[in-house]
């Protein structure tokens, strides 16, 4: 049996051709993920690890609980302490790290390495083991400035250049006096490091006199433990916190490792996606393979083989398939792997160096992948096929599917529809986080239903297409008696396409929906013309809204300031505005009482309020960060969303009980309105500083825009493969159709149908199955698209479902286009099938 299983291989070389493809698609999305996120996470993990070889042991500020009504505040890392760890036995040095935001621009005034990664700190004293430098020296003072070699290379820095940086808002001028080299996995990840002298860095940052953190380096012979039990002994447990060196290594490998799980685990998933819709096609190929040997099989169980060994030699088969597609997906991974890391770099995504990492983890998972799925989907029919007695195959009385069978089938399909169905309409009642789990669940229930009654629902759905198929005559009318000659096989390659559809659907469905709702929110809650904030999202310096306040045009500005508070027992954080302006730049919706702002007056938004139990007229007691009370009243509850929340309070009363007042905001209003000269001119009343975006409703609207597109673009591209290997799968059952049905097209050639109508009827019927599959799709997407928003709609109350019907067409265009692609080889293939041999085929 195990010969003959081969030779049936060997023998039908190019009809499982399409079938390894399909399993080594798949096989090299899983390989090639696999590969790209260790690849990724390797070298920064290498990389991180070297940035942590001057350090033994790190001294940190202690972790600060919050307790009963005192809000914690970190302590303080002072030069006492840093004297203190240097003179620890078994300490051969101390350096005090200070760290924090550094905006750098390029010679363009455009900010380098996105916000998030451009950061600033000290270089200590004249010569840091931490940056050696490349050229220059050390700086002295505000106006000098060092900064790393990959920024000064991709901005066309050298030494003695002037820069414009930004720490908190006013734009510095500093000299580059010094180029330096560095681990600094923000550094590797295309960000920038901004280094000043120690005083300029504490002054600049924030923190006078104080550090961020102390590295201490071992004197020869001391190990890291030993030299942190010193440190330990020597420092006050309530205020430091020490971790050596090895330990801060292993910490930081093991959240690049967390950070890129999410990423792994996302693109596993549509892996996953495009391997479920290989096991149709692998289904597919194996029944369609099993029914054209029928006769060879029954003589095989005449001639003494059991049902067991039958099945077992379909299985061998599926078993040399899955192999060679294992192995050939783990080898396109590679490549695929490769490729997404040189893409990175394309893209201005700096990666570390490092090789290119291919674990024996990833090896079995692309061999166990390729062998399982395929052995798994050929199953079935093989087991089908032991079960036709010998006779009734010898003699082609094809079994074909009892009415029982089909009853029970649409029966069990029904059930999972309607199971499907009455779980999702159950989650969209639920709250947003609660609904999530169950409305996964009804999704998988309701495609697995609509899985097993596509055969049903291919006969109606595709008799609707009648009136257009007649217009091409014979051929079209032969078309869709095809399509619906054999429903299972009809519905398996349709549901391929269906399940990429359906997800591409709802995605869009979402993002579009999700956009709508959002720009409404900006609309309507927001009266300002322009919010001004950080690149990175970090705190303004209060000068900004001084200098917005002196603009010409501008005639009312709010910052928005956070704060830490106490209230209840319970961490609270309080948002400061002007009290006497906000009601000029917001139009949030009241549930009760008045907007009204100042002195002790606050007002608050509806979940906070909800949760202590407050209305209008409410009293509460607030304990600041600076531990004093204060008796506030609930003036107003106003509708809390995304862009504005949480209790307001005038800041002439939150200012005073802040050691380092910032704000997070300052929100706008002009006479002119928001245009193009008022942005330029706010702009350059901040001294066109790169670290500050002026944003007005629709630059904000157009920034989640931009993130909803490139996210919906990334998905489209991973669903492709999805798609790409529907596209074989239609490809497939088209071509062993044709193989099947060759005395068929010969007779029909005989009686007169010419090539053309050959191919126009092998074209056509390629044509309804794609459009079944994506009319399908489109259909469960869209419901399942709404059926998110109403989740999301319990967090979002501007809301509403908009379905991108442009969109849907384009999608139903991508469906036919699929079926036309597809069908031009098995088309040509019978167009050429020699009229005479074809009729005298078996």
């Amino acid at each position: 049996m195990f010969r003959t299983a081969l030779r049936n291989v060997l023998a039908h070389k190019a009809r499982l051709l399409m079938t390894v493809l399909a399993v080594m698609l798949g096989v090299a999305f899983v390989s090639g993920t696999l590969v790209f996120t260790n690849t990724i996470s390797d070298a920064y993990q290498k990389s991180s690890a070297k940035g942590f070889d001057q350090v033994d042991v790190a001294v940190q500020p202690e972790n600060q609980e919050d307790k009963g009504d005192t809000v914690g505040k970190t302590p303080e890392l002072t030069q006492a302490l840093l004297d203190r760890s240097a003179r620890v036995p078994g300490a051969a040095s101390a350096v005090g790290v200070v760290s924090g935001f550094t905006a750098l621009a390029d010679k363009d005034g455009k900010l380098i390495g996105g916000g998030f990664q451009s950061q600033g700190g000290n270089y200590w004293g004249t010569k840091d083991p931490r940056y050696p430098l490349v050229s220059g020296h050390a700086p002295k003072g505000e106006g000098e400035v060092l900064i790393d070699a990959e920024t000064a290379k991709r901005a066309g820095y050298e030494v003695g250049d002037t820069v414009r940086l930004s720490v908190d808002g006013p734009v510095l001028k500093p000299t580059v006096t010094g180029i330096f080299t560095t681990d600094d996995g923000n550094v590797a990840a295309g960000g920038s490091l901004a280094l000043f002298d120690t005083a300029t860095a504490q002054q600049l940052l924030g923190k006078t006199g104080t550090y961020d953190e102390i590295d201490v380096t071992a004197k020869t012979g001391i190990s890291q433990s030993a030299l942190k039990a010193e440190l330990d002994k020597a420092l006050p447990a309530d205020i430091t916190d020490t971790t050596t060196g090895r330990q801060l290594a292993d910490d930081q490998a093991e959240m690049i490792s967390t950070s890129m799980s999410g990423l792994k685990q996302g693109l596993l998933v549509f892996a996953g996606i495009a391997l479920f819709v290989g096991t149709f096609i692998i289904a597919n190929t194996f029944t369609m393979l099993v029914a054209q040997r029928t006769k060879e099989l029954a003589l095989l169980r005449a001639v003494g083989a059991s049902r067991r060994q039958v099945t077992r030699s379909v299985l061998i088969e599926a078993f040399v398939v899955g192999t060679v597609a294992g192995v050939t997906g783990l080898v396109a991974g590679i490549g695929i792997g490769a490729g997404l890391r040189s893409l990175m770099s394309t893209l201005g995504a700096t990666v570390p160096d490092g090789p290119l990492v291919v674990s024996p983890g990833t090896v079995a998972a692309a061999l166990v992948v390729g062998v399982v799925i395929t052995m798994l989907a050929a199953w079935l029919p093989g087991r089908r096929a032991a079960k036709i007695p010998p006779v009734a195959a010898m003699s082609s009385v094809h079994a074909k599917a009892t009415t029982k069978s089909l009853v029970l089938r649409n029966t069990i399909g029904a059930l999972f529809s309607a199971a499907g169905v009455a779980v999702v309409l159950a989650a969209t009642t639920m709250d947003g986080s609660d609904g999530q789990a169950p409305m996964g669940l009804g999704a998988v229930l309701l495609i697995i239903g609509v899985f097993i009654l596509t055969p049903l629902l291919s006969r109606p759905l595709i008799a609707a297409a009648a009136p257009v198929l007649r217009a091409f005559g014979v051929a079209g009318k032969l078309a869709r008696q095809n399509s619906v000659r054999n429903p299972r096989r009809t519905a398996a390659t349709a549901s391929a396409l269906m399940i990429g559809l359906t997800l591409i659907t709802g995605m869009t469905v979402m993002a579009g929906s999700l956009q709508h709702s959002i720009d409404k929110m900006a609309s309507s809650a927001i009266k300002a013309d322009y919010v001004v904030s950080m690149a990175n999202g970090n705190s303004l310096s209060p000068d900004v809204d001084k200098k917005l306040k002196a603009t010409d045009g501008v005639t009312a500005t709010s910052p928005l300031r956070n704060a830490p508070s106490r209230i209840d027992g319970k961490t609270e954080y309080l948002t400061g505005v002007d009290g006497s302006a906000i009601g000029k730049l917001t139009a949030l919706t009241l549930d009760s009482g008045a907007f009204e702002v100042g002195g002790t007056r606050v007002v608050v938004d509806d979940d906070t309020a909800t949760s202590h139990g407050w209305k209008a007229g409410s009293g509460f007691t607030v304990n600041y960060e600076d531990g004093k009370k204060q008796q506030l009243t609930v003036t107003g509850v106003y509708q809390g969303n995304a862009m504005m929340r949480g209790i307001m309070l005038d800041n002439a009363t939150l200012s005073p009980h802040q050691s380092d007042a910032t704000d997070m905001q300052v929100m706008v209003k002009t006479s002119d309105g928001a245009s193009g000269a008022t942005k330029d001119r706010l702009e350059k009343a901040l001294g066109s500083n790169p670290a500050i975006k002026v944003q007005s409703k629709k630059d904000i609207s157009d920034d989640i825009a931009q993130m909803f597109t490139l996210m919906l673009n990334m998905l489209y591209g991973l669903l492709a493969m999805a798609v790409i290997v529907a596209v074989l799968g239609v490809i497939n059952t088209l071509a062993m159709s044709v193989f099947e049905r060759s005395q068929e097209i010969g007779m029909l050639r005989a009686i007169g149908l010419d090539r053309k109508n050959i191919k126009r009827m092998v074209r056509l019927e390629s044509l309804v199955i794609s459009l079944f599959g994506g009319v399908l799709g489109i259909g469960l997407g869209v419901f399942f698209g709404w059926a998110a928003g109403q989740l999301i709609g319990t967090k979002m109350p501007t809301y509403e479902l908009v379905v991108p019907w442009a969109r849907m067409a384009v999608f139903l265009l991508l469906a036919a286009t699929v079926g036309v692609l597809a069908a031009l080889w098995p088309a040509r293939r019978a167009g050429r099938l020699n009229m005479l041999a074809a009729i005298k085929s078996e």
